[in-house]
């Protein structure tokens, strides 16, 4: 790998979990610490590419505006990626209102039921290929999506479920269902059509997992559960 070039990494801040924004504009978070580790381990500059969403980055992978990225593994994106091993995996739930009549995430395929999702996301992508009955309403962003539901829009929110906890701790007008639908595994990523960074990455991800580097990021940004 070339030392002259910075490596560009996109940063999805539609999860909130592992990535967000200062009001200043100061990208942070789990996967902006593992682009900077990165970028060090290969001795490159690091330069981060904020999107508002995983579809966009999915998007604009055959256009060479990015080298690397941190997305969840689906084989609707298996076209455009290749993706490493996974180096976490979060479980997808739903959120629902406190008077809704459903309690479990294996009653949600339910005729006339409404399901916000934020399009082309890793969590909704499940669904789409689960669902014979409810209907997903797509919003540009997760965060659109979530502000939809808590505004009165949908029956349900689907997400992981760190996200949908915070917003229920928040607004005890909502609940987090129980059990989880799917499970998402986030794993680096590179352009199908440009796999020179893949080597490299998988690398030093196998090494992160050896030395304890990941479980440590994981308990200082996801916590235990």
């Amino acid at each position: 790998m070339s030392s002259h070039s910075a490596l560009r990494f996109a940063i999805n801040l539609g999860n909130a979990m592992l990535a967000g924004q200062s009001s200043g504009g100061e990208l942070h978070g789990f996967t902006v610490e593992l682009a900077k580790k990165m970028a060090a381990a290969c001795q490159r500059q690091c330069e981060l590419i904020s999107y508002p969403a995983a579809k966009r980055i999915v998007d604009d992978a055959e256009k060479g505006h990015w080298d690397i990225a941190f997305l969840a593994v689906d084989p609707a994106r298996e076209r455009e990626l290749r993706f490493t091993e996974p180096y976490l995996t979060l479980d997808c739930t739903l959120l629902v209102r406190h008077e809704s009549n459903i309690h479990t995430v294996q009653e949600m395929d339910r005729p006339g039921t409404v399901i916000n999702v934020g399009k082309g996301s890793a969590y909704s992508l499940p669904l789409v290929r689960q669902l014979q009955h409810a209907q997903l309403q797509e919003y540009s962003t997760t965060q659109q999506a979530l502000a939809a539901f808590l505004a009165g829009e949908g029956d349900m929110m689907a997400n992981i479920r760190q996200v949908l906890e915070r917003a229920a701790r928040d607004n005890a007008s909502v609940r987090v269902l129980p059990h989880s639908y799917s499970q998402i595994k986030q794993a680096f990523c590179v352009p199908r059509n440009d796999p020179q960074n893949y080597a490299a990455v998988s690398r030093w991800l196998a090494a992160w997992k050896e030395d304890g580097t990941l479980a440590k990021l994981e308990d200082k940004y996801i916590g235990k559960h």
